[in-house]
């Protein structure tokens, strides 16, 4: 049964314009070239409700394929760069994992 990955990144006040360009040049690209953007459901911001928000979904197969997922990525030279780049902007992080509801449409 796949299971959807809700990543929800706070970033400081003043700071989502930096945010921004460092995954528009930093995080992005490491995800794409490394392959990484397969599980990739998108990627937005907030802009009503709580602000200051990078949000991201990803569909996984199951349990151990999210969690190879992480593990590869967080191995590959280029993502870390980034991370390196990023933290220093993002104040916390919430992680929800999600299962799919029986009725409706499903990504």
């Amino acid at each position: 049964m796949a299971i959807y990955e809700l990543r929800t990144y706070q970033v400081y006040v003043g700071k989502m314009a930096e945010a921004i360009r460092v995954y528009s040049d930093f995080g992005w690209p490491a995800l794409e070239k490394g392959g990484f953007d397969d599980k990739l459901v998108g990627y937005f911001v907030s802009d009503t409700g709580d602000l200051h928000q990078l949000v991201h979904l990803w569909k996984f197969d199951d349990d151990a394929d999210r969690r190879n997922h992480w593990s590869t990525l967080f191995k590959d030279e280029d993502f870390v760069g980034f991370a390196g780049k990023i933290r220093p902007l993002i104040i916390s992080q919430k992680v929800q994992l999600l299962q799919a509801a029986p009725w409706g449409p499903h990504p």
